[in-house]
């Protein structure tokens, strides 16, 4: 059976009172800057109506628990140890005495894919990727924890540091905290195994923070898996690309100009690499306080067309030919800072994607990323390509659509990474957790 687009799968839901606990004096990071909050429980007849009547149930199973939702607000540090905020939700099971729903859980630390929308917070019992994350996980006796991240929803702080490696990384380790002094206010359980995963941009944060766990805090997480999901882990590897990426017009200027934010170097003046009209606007757009990724485009805030199209309206020639010729140009060289090659992760840990994905390749980024460590002869990594599965329940006939001009083919594609892979990619890190848990 075919899933849905993920926006279909958030049910109605009943709001609960809101939770209690008293804010925390201290000011260090994971420490919680207001009091956390109950937004709604998810009963298992909820979860179960809206992933039966999406098709998701055949990946998630039916609800073992039901689902209590809250909103917290905890302290953490930007990219240059400021300090400020980041908001996020918590998901907690619960369930008859002596059931998986009533025991310790495991803390499942999530990190989001890319968002364009400022005002969004994951703690949303309606939120489609909320929804999922409930139904994959919570609702099957996990906890799980997920940041919104800095400078979104209810974050201070004046931006979002985007593909930053060290402030994604803790903003997903100060969730942990955070969820560890909230989870008790509930009279949840955590059993003290940490595990993470993320998607898209999220892939990319939950690796840095698994990195950051094992590397600089192994006595306080104890870290037993990763499951790592279709994330640009290769990022100076991914601007020498000739043909732009689906959303080049999205995630490009929206990388360069928050690392021009955290580094300062890429450029002196903003027009010698945006080119007029958008260089106006460019640099503080993303994340927008109204405009989502359609009226972005259809604004006139940032170009549409093809990827290649939308890349050349966008920057300047000149710019981009040093990307591509020049290794000392000052975007590769932050980028190699925020690549994830190179560390050796102790517990199991699985990477996710799809070889049809248009956004974020796998030959580009999880295929390398296998390689580095298996050239350092790491052994605890697999790695999951989801693309057949993809291709049987969304491919005309069960294959990818081959015709560029076709309808079939902007449907098929359009919808591969942002709807299509995600809770196929969420099925194999489960399966993976559920060894471990």
């Amino acid at each position: 059976m075919k899933l849905r687009s993920l926006a279909s799968l958030a049910p109605l839901l009943f709001l609960a009172a809101c939770g209690g606990g008293s804010d925390h004096a201290s000011t260090a990071p994971g420490t919680l800057k207001e009091p956390p909050t109950t937004l709604a429980t998810l009963t298992q007849a909820q979860i179960d109506a809206s992933t039966k009547s999406s098709g998701l149930q055949a990946l998630s199973g039916p609800a073992q628990c039901e689902v209590k939702v809250v909103a917290l607000n905890y302290r953490t540090l930007g990219p240059k140890n400021e300090e400020t905020n980041a908001s996020g939700a918590l998901l907690l099971p619960s369930g008859p005495t002596g059931s998986n729903c009533n025991n310790p859980a495991p803390l499942i630390a999530y990190a989001k894919g890319t968002d364009v929308q400022k005002p969004r917070t994951l703690a949303n019992p309606q939120d489609s990727e909320t929804f999922l994350l409930a139904a994959m996980y919570a609702a099957q006796g996990y906890a799980v924890v997920a940041t919104d991240y800095l400078g979104y929803a209810k974050s201070e702080f004046p931006y979002h540091p985007y593909l930053h490696a060290d402030s994604e990384a803790r903003s997903v380790l100060d969730s942990i905290r955070a969820a560890r002094l909230a989870a008790p206010q509930f009279g949840a359980l955590l059993s003290g195994k940490v595990m993470f995963t993320g998607y898209s941009q999220g892939g990319h944060s939950s690796m840095a923070a698994h990195r950051a766990a094992e590397r600089d805090a192994p006595g306080e997480f104890n870290v037993v898996a990763g499951a790592h999901l279709a994330g640009p882990y290769n990022l100076s590897g991914s601007f020498k690309l000739t043909q732009a990426i689906a959303g080049y017009q999205f995630f490009v200027p929206f990388l360069i100009t928050s690392w021009q934010k955290v580094y300062g170097d890429i450029y002196k003046d903003v027009n010698t690499v945006f080119k007029a009209p958008y260089a106006a606007g460019i640099e503080n757009l993303l994340p927008s306080p109204t405009l989502n990724y359609t009226t972005l485009v259809t604004s006139g805030a940032l170009p549409g067309g093809t990827p290649n199209q939308a890349r050349d309206a966008l920057f300047q020639s000149a710019f981009l030919t040093d990307v591509q010729t020049n290794a000392s140009n000052p975007l590769i060289l932050d980028a190699k800072k925020n690549d994830l090659f190179g560390w050796s992760p102790r517990a199991a840990t699985l990477l996710c994607g799809g070889a049809g994905d248009p956004t974020v390749p796998p030959a580009v980024h999880m295929l390398p990323m296998k390689a580095d460590f298996d050239a350092r002869g790491v052994t605890t990594v697999s790695v999951v390509d989801v693309d057949a599965q993809v291709q049987a329940l969304y491919g005309p006939g069960g294959a990818a659509p081959t015709d560029p001009t076709s309808a079939a083919f902007a449907t098929y594609y359009g919808s591969y990474h942002g709807s299509y892979e995600p809770p196929l990619c969420h099925a194999q890190a489960r399966a993976l957790f559920n060894k471990v848990r």
